[in-house]
């Protein structure tokens, strides 16, 4: 392992990917300003290309390409994750060149295949283990890999961690008392269900409003290492606001809500891809009032 497991007990950022006007191109410029100011904050863990980078409408060499960019931006302290998924050759076609570009792991994503079963998920991540030798994540956003095939998996010694979905705390508490010490489980749902997975024993959760704020998630994600949850909670009331906007519709306004956001502290990411929903002019509006003051105590926070 090219890492220690314990980098990833912090908040695992997600970064969003900036296109041109047209979008077509990804901005690498901006990307790569964007993680070092992300880093200079004190972000270390990066899944650049994932969910909120959109990976569904991403090339594998455009999502090599923004590990690669991030991978350069950051220092050698941060640890870069690579997201592979879909077809087995799309995954191998990403991960064989985010080797070459400075990955760490590998995050495997959430399968959207129809017909799902552990008996085909095992072949899946058995063919990428045996193909890429980097360490493995696997997300899990369903039934699909149960979390008996996971523990299975985990056992290899090459699946080491898992970004955990699933809003159920007894199962993720069930799932991480019978792994303790064999992988890493960490809130895939960021900050909203972060501090209920933390008392449930995961060490870690990946973000989105961490675009917007990241000092903010990371005094949150120190204040639950303390233990000191009523702070916690203090600072999820202040970004709750950007996760309950992301949430609406389905989540479907999980990505265009903080493109729109992120032109407030300086970054055009230019549009999301379709599906991605376009934001109204009124609902633009209604996204700069929401992060006004949530970019205030961020504010504050960098200040002190």
């Amino acid at each position: 392992m090219s890492f220690n497991l314990s980098q990833l007990d912090t908040v695992q950022l997600v970064p969003l990917t900036p296109f041109s006007a047209d979008g077509t191109t990804i901005l690498t410029d901006q990307l790569a300003a964007f993680a070092r100011w992300q880093y200079d904050t004190g972000m270390r863990v990066f899944i650049p290309g994932a969910g909120t980078g959109e990976f569904h409408s991403l090339s594998a060499e455009e999502v090599v390409t923004c590990i690669s960019t991030v991978r350069s931006a950051v220092g050698d302290d941060a640890v870069v994750i690579a997201p592979i998924g879909m077809g087995i050759g799309h995954s191998i076609a990403i991960g064989t060149k985010a080797i070459d570009a400075g990955a760490d792991a590998f995050l495997v994503m959430s399968p959207i295949h129809p017909y799902l079963c552990d008996t085909g998920l095992r072949e899946y991540f058995q063919t990428l283990m045996d193909a890429l030798p980097l360490p493995f994540l696997a997300y899990k956003k369903g039934p699909a890999p149960s979390d008996e095939l996971l523990a299975e998996l985990a056992e290899t010694g090459r699946l080491v961690g898992v970004k955990y979905a699933v809003n159920e705390v007894d199962s993720v508490t069930r799932f991480i008392q019978k792994n303790l010490g064999k992988v890493g489980v960490y809130c895939g749902t960021a900050e909203r269900f972060a501090p209920f997975f933390h008392l449930a024993g995961a060490t870690g959760y990946t973000s989105g409003a961490g675009n917007i704020c990241p000092r903010l998630t990371l005094a949150m994600h120190s204040a639950l290492n303390q233990g000191d949850y009523a702070l916690a909670m203090d600072y999820l009331k202040i970004i709750r606001p950007i996760e309950d906007y992301r949430a609406r519709a389905g989540d479907s306004y999980n990505i265009s809500m903080l493109k729109v956001a992120i032109k407030r502290i300086g970054y055009d990411f230019g549009p999301v891809r379709p599906p991605q929903r376009q934001l109204t002019a009124a609902e633009a509006a209604e996204v700069q009032r929401i992060i006004e003051p949530i970019l205030i105590a961020e504010s504050k926070l960098g200040n002190s």
